[in-house]
């Protein structure tokens, strides 16, 4: 077997691919539970210019399930508590711009250092802290399951509650705050609802690559559209494609799932902002195109 050969086969290995899938199916409907979650949050995340906030979220994230796996307790629960204090902190301290993106540059190294430490203390299975970083296919079982769904649930009752005006507040948040609506209340309920989805998809993508369900999905459908309700199912639909393919494809392999995800979800942003532009273009064109005489 030749190099390119044998690389080759640690990326895509479909032997026993059968039994391998039994393997799978808590992270199967982990997976469409959180590109369900990912792809609706995504939305504002992207409407708020959010994208550094997932970030310094997930380092705290990731360092809240180091804790839990030095600990012993449940990795899934860390992870929530250590997301909902940078979420807490960030909407607290960041109300502007400027003031957000010092606590959230502040915030990521503090929990980097903390999550490189309780790792370096962990004396377990190398496999376990890995994942944390570049996320596991096989590591849903049920008592994840159960927090992951309950969890999920509680994010998707909470988005329905305040979709409407946080959607108001999002685009146009003095318009919407001369009329009534409670702008910072909304702004800080929303960071805890990031902070919980961030936690959901450390488990399955890792805390390194979290942007890749809670950013591109969203990211990519709005540059095919700007429909307040096709926007939010496309966001979701290639959230759930992104990590349902990737799950599938790194099944067989010796490969972690995030790079699958991300590429996965990469490729669909480019294609759609392929077609974004070409649609742009040929409007542009219809429009300086000269009138029939």
């Amino acid at each position: 077997m030749t190099i390119a050969e044998g690389i080759w086969q640690q990326i895509f290995n479909f032997d026993n691919y059968g039994e391998l899938l039994a393997l799978v199916r808590n992270s199967l409907v982990a997976g469409v539970a959180l590109g369900l979650v990912g792809g609706l949050v995504g939305v504002f995340v992207i409407m708020r210019d959010l994208p550094f906030a997932v970030h310094g979220i997930s380092e705290l994230s990731f360092a809240g399930a180091s804790a839990a796996l030095l600990l012993g307790v449940n990795i899934v629960a860390g992870s929530i508590v250590g997301s909902l204090i940078a979420a807490g902190t960030i909407g607290l301290l960041g109300s502007r711009a400027r003031d957000r993106n010092s606590v959230i540059g502040t915030i990521m190294p503090f929990g980097l250092g903390l999550g490189v430490l309780f790792l370096a203390l962990y004396e377990g299975r190398a496999a376990n802290k890995f994942g944390i970083l570049t996320g596991q296919i096989v590591a849903v079982d049920t008592p994840q399951m159960t927090w992951l769904l309950g969890t999920s649930a509680v994010v998707l009752v909470a988005l329905a509650g305040i979709w409407r005006p946080l959607a108001f507040a999002s685009a146009d948040p003095e318009v919407a705050e001369a009329r009534g609506v409670p702008v910072r209340a909304l702004s800080f309920a929303f960071m805890i609802v990031l902070g919980l989805a961030v936690a959901l998809s450390v488990q399955i993508v890792g805390a390194l690559l979290v942007l890749t369900l809670v950013v591109t999905p969203a990211a990519a459908a709005a540059r095919i559209t700007a429909s307040p309700v096709l926007l939010p199912v496309l966001s979701v639909v290639f959230a759930v494609a992104s990590i349902e393919g990737g799950i599938l494809l790194a099944l067989g392999s010796s490969i972690p799932i995030s790079p699958y995800v991300t590429t996965i979800s990469f490729t669909i942003y480019i294609l759609c902002r392929l077609v974004g532009t070409y649609r742009t273009r040929q409007w542009g064109a219809r429009r300086t195109a000269p009138e029939p005489g």
